[in-house]
């Protein structure tokens, strides 16, 4: 048995990772729990995929010994051989529970956020030692963790995240798809998917838009998100207004998050990536895999997603200027990148090849 733990209520890459993992092996006939926050998206997610779930209370970062414990009594019961968790928020309650539990099971921390500090103090080397593995997407994160952290290195392990490819590479035409979202027929589009928050870099995509009204070649912008339940409003609106003084209402478009975002990626031509640092943006590869360009953010996981700028357009992070000039280079030679070229560079994140890699990390065969 394995078990996805999830101790957040937001419905971000993070969470829908660990429900995309969930469902993958349990298609590949292992017997799958999450463990999340009833009424969650998360939740939603696994009922409708019937995925087997367990609700828990929300707990505390470090030292919450009573989530712990029935955490533990619960995994216990359930005869969990193998825990899951991807939030950094979730490792203390995942490793007490172990101990609690007699380590009756293993405890496989697939890493989702970059650790930006040193981490080598007695709390956190405790810690990080009660972890069966350490699973970084990207080679940039295994160096990371070896630098700062005293992880020991042969429970350090290389995985890309995993993407459901054919999805991607559906033979829908860009034009049924704009008509579908909602998107003009003509004229190049280019696109921005993420929640609504200024790590996401919406308001810098827009900044770099107003330095290009006088473009001669014409285009707009799609904004696929919303903001994330009572934390960026204030930001979203503040993108809003922008849009709205600076005259650029009928050249932005803007959408909830989607289920079939897959389409997303079919009806524009470009992707922007403007994080301020992504630790390895899924929509990168889900842009790449459905032979869409990207112009991204030179920081955190983009770069290395992006092969220092041979597989895609690269900036400075979170200047607008840099990101109208890139915008620029797209315009006036478009295709540059291949979609063939692109698609040959996702092939490693087939999701496929991800489960059996974690296969054998696990030691499930």
């Amino acid at each position: 048995m394995i078990a996805y733990v999830c101790g957040s209520a937001s419905w971000g890459g993070l969470e829908m990772n660990q429900w995309r993992n969930a469902k993958w092996m349990k298609e590949r006939a292992y017997k799958v729990v999450v463990l999340g926050i009833p009424n969650s998206e998360l939740h939603r997610a696994c009922l409708e995929d019937e995925i087997a779930f367990e609700p828990i209370d929300s707990h505390k970062k470090h030292y919450d010994f009573k989530a712990a414990w029935k955490i533990g009594k619960l995994l216990k019961k359930l005869k969990v051989e193998h825990v899951i968790i991807r939030d950094g928020r979730d490792m203390s309650l995942a490793t007490m529970a172990k101990n609690f539990s007699f380590r009756q099971f293993k405890v496989h921390y697939f890493m989702e956020m970059q650790l930006g500090v040193v981490k080598k103090n007695i709390a956190q080397t405790l810690r990080f030692r009660q972890l069966d593995s350490w699973i970084c997407p990207l080679e940039w994160l295994v160096k990371e963790v070896r630098t700062n952290t005293y992880m020991p290195s042969k429970r350090i392990h290389l995985i890309p995240v995993g993407v459901e490819l054919s999805l991607f590479q559906s033979e829908i035409s860009q034009s049924n798809s704009r008509k579908l979202i909602g998107l003009p027929e003509e004229g190049i589009i280019i696109g921005l998917a993420g929640r609504h928050d200024v790590q996401k870099g919406q308001l810098v995509l827009m900044q770099s838009l107003k330095l290009l009204k006088d473009s001669t070649i014409p285009f707009s912008v799609a904004l696929l998100g919303s903001p994330t339940l009572q934390e960026s409003d204030d930001y979203s609106k503040q993108v809003m207004t922008f849009i709205e003084q600076e005259g650029l209402s009928e050249r932005v478009h803007c959408f909830p998050f989607r289920k079939d975002h897959h389409n997303f990626y079919k009806a524009i031509d470009v992707l922007v990536m403007a994080s301020l640092a992504e630790t390895c943006g899924m929509v990168t590869i889900e842009a790449m895999a459905s032979g869409i360009p990207v112009i991204g953010s030179n920081a955190g996981g983009t770069t290395e997603l992006l092969e220092s700028g041979n597989s895609g357009y690269l900036f400075e992070t979170m200047n607008p200027e840099a990101l109208a000039l890139q915008i620029v280079s797209f315009l006036e030679q478009p295709n540059r990148f291949s979609p063939e070229k692109l698609l040959a560079g996702t092939s490693k994140f087939d999701h496929h090849r991800i489960c059996e890699m974690v296969e054998r990390t696990l030691g499930l065969k």
